[in-house]
């Protein structure tokens, strides 16, 4: 039998929108049964923390978000959408061994963006972090996700790369997280309107929570074209949504999708710190599909690369999806997954702001919002740094690979004894490498920006053909002088 710490879940499933059951059982630090978490985001999770980076200046409309487990947690993922660009999908198969995952990217900027990893898995290697692989080394893993967003500012080759990622990942925390347009909602646009990242949780009973973050950048809508309220916010918490009204009816005229980009995607990470088996969190995940269904029409198109991850960062004897007994259990947390991600998808919607010509849905419906005093919350708390080209050359040069020592020459028996090479020297950096770094956060014709020809790759080509010149020009005196060899 498991642990009686769930036997509020249930319970919790049953909640109402806009009821809040208090649980006389809850410690005193954890809201009531049914409530939102401290934060109303992922981060009331423990075990989770977010961090993210963008940039909106021109050509740039793009950015990176992070979900970070300092411990590594058991993951696993469902992918619906036609048209998705992810990375390392595959390890998070319940037939597969990977024991779990250290972070997850959900970002900005499609199949070019899952670059970005790279930079979050060589932050974690330098903590050490990872599955251990031979001497003292280690392979972090962290799947990803991404969104459509290419162009939205200006230029389609202004797009995130690994010191992006590893910035983000510079910037995780357990507090609040920011929500509309960062991070990797930067650029996501919905149903002709601006998306943008939302986040949402709830407390099921007993310390245990169900947390939710998405990108918004669906081809359907997240609007009801019947009176242009939002799908997501009929399942609201408390009041979460408080101020939220109908929009007028003279405001009530829904922009045409027709014309919209066919290229597009939804994703999002579900997390809880009840331990799930790694089946249980594949189902975890589709489960939460139906939250995307509840609050975005219509979905899983063929042009949307519709994902969600699903997390569990509980310690102990694991849910499992066979075993009758946790049935009751599992259902409570999975509905609590589905219902939260659609919460997360209507506060993702309504903490965007207009920029450029992606307008937000609080400015084409100024009467829904006006009494929404937490909208400024929701923009505002938590961190989500600009990337600069100050930040972009420090990410940089953090990532410089650490120096190895060279190959030993092949010394055919010449050598014996005389010693290993000595590596070169680590930090040897000069401000060449930091203004070439600023550099990549510059657009410019040709391949400015981009990887350089090593200097010793050079060398060894210029000495080979100062050679191949020199045997030349022997070739040739050798044959001028054949001749008067031959009348001697």
């Amino acid at each position: 039998m498991k642990s009686s710490r769930f036997a509020a879940l249930a319970a919790a499933a049953l909640v109402c929108p806009g009821i809040v059951l208090v649980s006389g059982s809850s410690a005193a630090a954890n809201p009531a049964v049914g409530a939102p978490g401290t934060h109303n985001a992922i981060t009331d999770v423990p075990g989770i923390q977010v961090g993210q980076v963008q940039s909106d200046t021109a050509p740039y409309l793009t950015g990176t978000s992070v979900v970070y487990m300092p411990q590594m947690s058991v993951a696993s993922v469902d992918q619906r959408g036609g048209a998705p660009a992810t990375k390392e999908t595959d390890l998070l198969s319940p037939l597969n061994s990977n024991p779990g995952v250290n972070a997850i990217q959900l970002g900005g900027s499609s199949m070019y963006g899952l670059s970005a990893t790279n930079g979050i898995i060589r932050w974690l290697e330098d903590r050490g972090e990872g599955v251990r692989v031979g001497a003292g080394g280690v392979a972090p893993i962290v799947p990803a996700a991404d969104i459509f967003d290419l162009g939205r500012g200006g230029d389609p080759k202004a797009r995130t790369s690994a010191e992006w990622g590893y910035l983000a990942a510079q910037a995780t925390s357990d507090g609040p997280v920011r929500q509309g347009g960062v991070g990797g909602g930067t650029g996501a646009r919905g149903g002709g309107l601006r998306g943008g990242v939302g986040t949402a949780s709830v407390h099921l009973g007993d310390g245990i929570y169900v947390g939710a973050m998405v990108i918004v950048n669906p081809a359907g809508s997240p609007v009801d074209p019947a009176d242009c309220t939002l799908y997501g916010v009929k399942f609201g918490i408390g009041n979460e949504f408080a101020g939220y009204k109908a929009p007028k009816k003279k405001e009530c005229n829904p922009p045409s999708t027709a014309a919209q980009q066919p290229a597009n995607t939804t994703i999002a990470v579900v997390a809880t710190n009840a331990p799930l088996e790694k089946a249980a969190a594949q189902r975890m995940s589709g489960n939460a599909h139906d939250g995307m269904a509840r609050a975005i029409s219509p979905i899983h198109t063929l042009g949307d690369g519709d994902t969600v991850f699903a997390v569990s960062t509980g310690k102990g004897e694991a849910l499992q999806i066979n075993d009758p007994a946790d049935t009751r259990q599992l259902n409570a947390i999975f509905n609590a997954g589905a219902s939260t991600l659609a919460r997360a998808i209507a506060k993702a919607v309504l903490s965007s702001e207009s920029i450029g010509n992606s307008t937000s849905y609080c400015d084409r419906y100024p009467s829904a919002c006006k009494g929404m005093k937490q909208l400024k919350q929701w923009r505002t708390q938590g961190n989500a740094p600009d990337v600069t080209p100050e930040t972009f050359a420090q990410a940089s040069q953090a990532l410089k690979q650490t120096p190895v020592p060279a190959p030993a020459a092949a010394d055919n028996g010449k050598d014996k004894g005389k010693g290993k090479p000595k590596a070169a020297p680590a930090g040897n950096t000069t401000n060449d490498a930091t203004q070439d770094s600023q550099n990549g956060m510059v657009l410019a014709s040709g391949n400015a920006g981009g990887p350089s020809v090593p200097t010793g790759v050079t060398t060894a080509l210029l000495a080979a053909g100062v050679l191949a010149v020199g045997l030349l020009g022997m070739h040739l005196r050798g044959r001028r002088r054949a001749p008067s060899a031959g009348l001697s």
